[in-house]
């Protein structure tokens, strides 16, 4: 369902080439996990935002259901992202003057066709137990609540792939454990590919595969 093959990233500079990624091939399944390891500054973001069409590839080539979405032209392209990858990240990026309904819809409202956006985004608010809190803004919520809210918003368009980005890495202990639980029970119940960056050996261990970002190349631990 998702493919990567020799994907290589490097960024000119006065001297060599900095090279951030080489190399890196895998393939995961619909109902699949994984985590993604490894230091800071070692590329797991840039990969992770590859694989989700926000940055291109020096080298290789990525596949989301048999698709290079790099070979699409830009438009299509950002529909293509908007439908296919829900994305999650550290730093919530809830928008602020927005309720927390709103920021689940916001995925949907590229696609005005979409008469039933409003009536899943409060089923999965509800799903994240934030039923009672659908019109509540960023600022009236806990960390937790708006971390809740994001993972609602990535699932909003049905997506084949969810990519989180430290997901739990600004949470609390007892928090960080409920947002991992939310994670892989909306993650088997929507059946989509889960990948997630993190320094967490905890929510590591929960995932079907682990890899490690090392020098450049992903290899399994």
């Amino acid at each position: 369902m998702i493919r990567a093959d020799a994907i290589a990233k490097s960024y000119p500079t006065r001297a060599d080439d900095l090279v951030v990624l080489r190399d890196v091939s895998f393939s995961l399944e619909r109902g699949q996990s994984a985590a993604i390891m490894g230091p800071s500054g070692c590329g797991k973001s840039t990969l992770l935002n590859i694989l989700g069409t926000l940055d291109t590839p020096t080298a290789g080539r990525v596949t989301i259901d048999e698709i290079d979405p790099f070979a699409l032209p830009e438009s299509k392209l950002a529909r293509f992202r908007n439908q296919r990858v829900g994305f999650i990240f550290q730093d919530h990026h809830l928008l602020p003057q927005c309720s927390a309904l709103e920021n689940v819809l916001l995925p949907s409202l590229a696609d005005p066709a979409n008469a039933d956006a409003s009536q899943r985004a409060r089923q999965l608010l509800a799903r994240v137990g934030l039923a009672d809190r659908a019109e509540h803004s960023p600022a009236e919520l806990s960390g937790g609540e708006k971390q809740r809210v994001a993972i609602a918003r990535a699932l909003i368009n049905k997506p084949s792939l969810v990519l989180a980005d430290e997901p739990t890495g600004n949470l609390d202990r007892a928090t960080a454990e409920l947002v991992a639980n939310l994670l892989a029970e909306l993650h088997r119940a929507d059946d989509c590919v889960l990948l997630v960056v993190t320094h967490s050996e905890r929510l590591a261990e929960r995932f079907d595969r682990r890899f490690e970002l090392l020098d450049g190349c992903l290899v399994d631990r």
